[in-house]
């Protein structure tokens, strides 16, 4: 625990890539199997699932250090961090512990679910009671459900290639489903993650320990240049950019699996697309997106049709009926148990296609993404400028002699995606929260309004959350403005006196009877700071809805 906590201290004190994956390296080179296999999982994604109540954590750590309830409050909207806060203020251990990771996790903190009430305030101020303040903060964060760490999951693959000595694309591959909380880490699996290569072994072998498990997805670079620079463009496949559920289908050993790009497996969530992958023939895994999308229509349905297939907790018929799914097929990555992606994309969608054929009873649940024609980037870029009206984000580019390969690469070939510009829109700030993190000193979580003018009357109504966009030192400036304007508090938000503007950047939007402002906007972020303009300048919600009219037309 003590090694882990100094770990988590090292790669949240710096920005440096390099400083973060010798740490890694460091870590990884010297820890216990058992200890690595935990530290890779929550490193590379996995969420720990909050194990006792925020509340109890609050009164358990404020009547140990001997605070009353508003000194306690004062102090976390000062720090910003429960988890931060509680490791100031606790009295110093007692006594300490040389317990492992893996102890921890699988022998203190999982064991703490469905405890009552006093076995669980004992358990707690006997724990903190064993740590110093780094690992204080840890094992809050850790039983709270609040773990995050500012490391990419390719950064991980890095380091365990290093300590590993084999190939990071084999690395990536072996730690396809390592988050998946159905199966806990532990000391064989991470040495399988870590083990040499055998002689004769490929780094594009696939899975040795689950026959389920998906490719590492292969993932497209942003393209900011003209795309004339790319060469011809009888050399590139263009398809449409949809909005769904990246993910692949999975068929080996008479079963069907259904994996999404961040390592959620949905099968359950896809009864029909279950189905689909019954009449593949074994050893079939195909790549594409998931979309709602009514049988026999044209186009798919918008993105929100397609969340209830996701957060319900049961798929009612009506759910079913109102949110139909298909696979919209990209790619074939395998079939008969043959690995195709060494293959040319070009041949590998001819395969794909042949196989769509041969279904011709599931064409309305296994449809191949198609190509978009044109003579040259100039027909090409025209096309573009229709995306929004066709309900897409723009277009992919992807080389025809590309292979699949690992993560956002380019040895294996270039895909790109060519994105229309986003909706945009200038808004007014009114609520500040504080980060996560090295920004939990700072206001950098807002919420933005913008004007409502019904029934003549202009008010302020907010409509989207953001927090990136900004530089650091954007980021202060605004941090020092809110602390002047701050109207009220509330926990850890400050309403704050309307006078700044920001241009709004989002993907989609849709109608949200949830929200005030009844819109809903996907993936905001903060384009720029207008301090050119007042709020009075600021845009309305009739524009808006003028976008929504647009993305519906």
């Amino acid at each position: 625990m003590k090694r882990f906590a100094a770990l988590y201290s090292a790669l949240d004190a710096t920005t440096s890539t390099n400083d973060k994956l010798e740490a890694l390296i460091a870590y990884f080179a010297s820890a216990q199997p058992e200890d690595a296999a935990w530290a890779a999982y929550f490193l590379a994604g996995g969420k720990p699932r909050q194990s006792v109540p925020t509340r109890l954590l609050v009164d358990c750590a404020r009547q140990r250090a001997g605070l009353p309830q508003w000194l306690f409050e004062e102090s976390y909207q000062a720090v910003g961090d429960l988890a931060e806060t509680i490791a100031h203020v606790l009295p110093p251990a007692t006594r300490e512990t040389g317990l492992g990771l893996a102890q921890w996790i699988e022998d203190r903190v999982l064991t703490l679910r469905g405890l009552d009430v006093d076995a669980l305030r004992e358990r707690l101020l006997g724990y903190w009671d064993e740590l110093n303040w780094s690992e204080r903060f840890l094992l809050t964060k850790l039983i709270g459900g609040g773990f995050r760490v500012g490391v990419s999951r390719q950064l991980v693959v890095r380091a365990l290639a290093r300590v590993a000595d084999v190939d990071h694309k084999r690395i990536a591959q072996r730690m396809v489903g390592w988050t998946d909380s159905r199966q806990a880490p532990d000391a064989a699996r991470y040495l399988r993650l870590i083990a040499p290569l055998s002689e004769g072994d490929d780094a594009l072998t696939p899975h040795e320990s689950d026959i389920g498990l998906p490719y590492p997805f292969f993932l497209a670079h942003p393209l900011q240049a003209d795309p004339a620079t790319l060469g011809a463009s009888s050399n590139w496949i263009a398809e449409w950019k949809w909005d769904g559920i990246r993910a692949q289908l999975v068929k080996r050993a008479g079963r069907v699996w259904i994996w999404s790009r961040g390592e959620d497996l949905l099968t359950e969530r896809f009864p029909e697309l279950v189905a689909l992958g019954e009449a593949l023939p074994d050893g079939t895994v195909i790549d594409g997106e998931i979309l709602a999308w009514e049988p026999g229509a044209d186009a798919p349905l918008p993105f929100a049709r397609l969340q209830p297939r996701i957060t319900r907790k049961s798929l009612t018929k009506k759910v079913l009926a109102e949110s139909p799914a298909t696979m919209l097929a990209y790619d074939l990555l395998e079939i008969e148990g043959r690995d195709l992606r060494t293959e040319a994309l070009a041949q590998r969608r001819a395969r794909l296609e042949a196989l769509a054929l041969s279904l011709s009873a599931s064409l309305d649940l296994l449809r191949v993404s198609p190509q978009v024609g044109a003579a040259n980037w100039s027909e090409l870029a025209a096309l573009r400028e229709q995306s929004r009206a066709r309900g897409v984000e723009g277009l992919m580019l992807k080389e025809r002699t590309s292979m699949y390969g690992v993560g956002r690469t380019k040895e294996a070939g270039t895909w790109w995606k060519w994105k229309i510009d986003p909706y945009s829109i200038d808004a007014v700030l009114l609520y500040a929260q504080r980060g996560h993190g090295r920004r939990a000193s700072l206001y950098t979580d807002f919420t933005f309004a913008v004007w409502d003018e019904a029934a003549g009357v202009r008010t302020l109504v907010p409509f989207a959350k953001a927090y990136s966009g900004l530089t650091d030192e954007e980021m202060r400036k605004v941090d020092a403005v809110v602390r002047k304007t701050t109207i009220e508090k509330f926990g850890p938000v400050r309403s704050v006196t309307p006078t700044l503007v920001f241009e709004i950047g989002f993907e989609g939007i849709q109608a949200s009877p949830r929200h005030k402002s009844g819109i809903a906007v996907r993936f905001p972020r903060m384009l720029r700071w207008r301090t050119d303009k007042t709020i009075e300048d600021a845009d309305t919600l009739a524009m808006l809805k003028g976008f929504l009219h647009e993305a519906q037309a």
